[in-house]
């Protein structure tokens, strides 16, 4: 065992490969062998030495070999090793600042178009997918809730916010729904709880579902279930604007067409995406997830960068 084995920190010229090696697989997204990385490194030493180098980068779990002798990857722990470590961040130049600014200077637009000039600045800037949350609303009342069955056991909530906001949401249902029954399940709702806040609204369902179960009929029950699904937190107040994800096709880190169409389904269900989002409007400046540091299985292969961003000193999304 070499003495680079025992540390856990791997020796500076181990770190200077490390880092070649991660920026290449950035940049080419095939696994890097090891005369590419004598020949980027600069190194003056022997292929053989940068064999054995990148063998105990391997042992300490930083870097991975798919296939014999085809190269290394680097692992979530080398990723991480390279960003908390090996990188230096350069904030944009002011002229970039300013460029920023102007696309983002819309004072008339409203919220919905502001997210989406974010979110496609996101997307150009990085080329790849971005995605910013609609700023939560500081007091959201229910105003009304209606529901449209749909095929496949889905259902269509539609919700009136504030008396000016319609938001839609497809619920997947353990059956078929007829119109009449689901008219029946939105007046009851809606004689129930239109004009309260819908923070109170979520504790009444819950509250209700509980305490007094047994003594509902079953109308009354799938109503209290559909509008629980269909006002789960992020349905009023969460959802965001996506641009650019059509530059995730064609990344040889999701080649595979399986995993990419599970995670664009991700996108559209919008509930996980908004759960890992809202870890990061809890948390300080700029949070980076890793492949399973997410939590998310679909989002292995990837990695989120994340931060919040305030209206009136206070986090809005």
């Amino acid at each position: 065992m070499t003495g680079t084995q025992l540390q856990e920190v791997p020796s500076e010229r181990a770190q200077h490969l490390l880092r070649v090696l991660v920026q290449r697989y950035i940049r080419e997204g095939t696994p890097v062998g090891s005369r590419t990385l004598l020949k980027d490194s600069g190194l003056d030493v022997s292929p053989a030495t940068i064999r054995n180098i990148m063998a105990d980068l391997e042992d300490l779990g930083f870097v991975a070999s798919p296939h014999t002798s085809a190269g290394r990857v680097p692992t979530d722990k080398g990723y991480r090793f390279f960003v908390d470590t090996l990188i230096t961040l350069q904030p944009p130049a002011d002229p970039e600042l300013r460029d920023f600014q102007r696309r983002l200077d819309k004072r008339d637009e409203n919220a919905q178009t502001l997210v989406a000039s974010a979110s496609k600045l996101l997307s150009t800037v990085t080329h790849l997918a971005g995605l910013v949350t609609l700023p939560r609303t500081v007091y959201a009342a229910l105003r009304q809730i209606e529901f449209l069955p749909l095929s496949e056991r889905r259902v269509l909530a539609i919700l009136v916010i504030n008396n000016k906001e319609v938001q839609n949401r497809i619920l997947h249902v353990n059956r078929e729904f007829k119109e009449d029954e689901l008219r029946q399940a939105a007046n009851y709702l809606n004689e129930q709880f239109a004009g309260r806040n819908l923070d109170t609204v979520r504790r009444n369902l819950v509250n209700e579902l509980e305490q007094t179960q047994q003594h509902m009929n079953r109308l009354m029950r799938e109503a209290i279930a559909l509008a629980r699904e269909a006002l789960v937190p992020g349905a009023e107040d969460g959802e965001f604007v996506l641009e650019g994800a059509a530059n995730l096709i064609g990344l040889d880190q999701l080649n595979d067409m399986e995993k990419l169409k599970r995670l664009f389904e991700a996108f559209n269900r919008q509930r996980d995406i908004l759960h890992l989002l809202d870890q990061s409007m809890h948390g300080e400046g700029v949070q980076i997830f890793i492949g399973h540091e997410s939590g998310y299985q679909l989002l292995d292969e990837c990695s989120v960068v994340a931060a919040p961003y305030t209206t009136a000193d206070e986090v809005a999304g």
